[in-house]
Parts: C-alpha cells; sequence; structure tokens
C-alpha cells in the first residue's frame, strides 16, 4: 500500500463503563485515538451478499502499524465518516508486516 491510499479518518473507540456517584453505571463508547486508514468495502461473496440483506456493510479496514493500532481489539468499534463499524476480529498483520487489516461491519 502507498501513502495515498490511506484516505479516510478512523476513530477508534473503546467501550467503558462509569460508575455515577448514585451508585449506578453508566455505558458508553470513549474514543482512543484517530488515524488514517485504507477502508475496501467488500462485496460479491455469498457472506456479503447476506450481510447486505440485513443492511449490513462488511469492509476491511487497513492501518500503519503502530504502538497504537497495536492495542486495538475486537471489542472496539471504528467511526468512519460518522458510520459506526463494530470490528469482528482482532486486527492481524498484512503480507509485509507494516500494517493491521480489520474486519468490520457497519
Amino acid at each position: 500500500m502507498d501513502a495515498g491510499q490511506f484516505d479516510r479518518r478512523v476513530t477508534f473507540q473503546g467501550h467503558v463503563m462509569v460508575e455515577t456517584d448514585m451508585g449506578g453505571v453508566i455505558e458508553g463508547w470513549e474514543d482512543r485515538f484517530t488515524l488514517w486508514a485504507h477502508v475496501r468495502y467488500l462485496r460479491g461473496s455469498e457472506a456479503v451478499m447476506q450481510a447486505r440483506l440485513v443492511s449490513k456493510a462488511p469492509v476491511i479496514i487497513t492501518v500503519r502499524r503502530s504502538v497504537e493500532s497495536e492495542g486495538i481489539t475486537s471489542e472496539w468499534r471504528a467511526v468512519v465518516g460518522g458510520v459506526i463499524f463494530d470490528l469482528k476480529e482482532d486486527p492481524r498483520p498484512s503480507e509485509d508486516g507494516g500494517f493491521l487489516e480489520m474486519l468490520g461491519e457497519g
């Protein structure tokens, strides 16, 4: 991949639970960091067609490998241009090892 393909800003969010002063718990999402990424929408396979029937859009999100990106897990989510993608797997290294790729579904 070259630098020109990393054309989207993706904010990665982690799940948080905050205890209120009344003893309750509020669950939500907290921004962890924002990275330049390449987002490739999947199309064509039978699984992708089934996902589209239920209004889901599977994507592969690719980011440069870094200290920050190494901490991403499948429990996080990615926000791309206001669209939320749940990460369906932990990031895996690309063939050359310089990038991380992850499957998301929005």
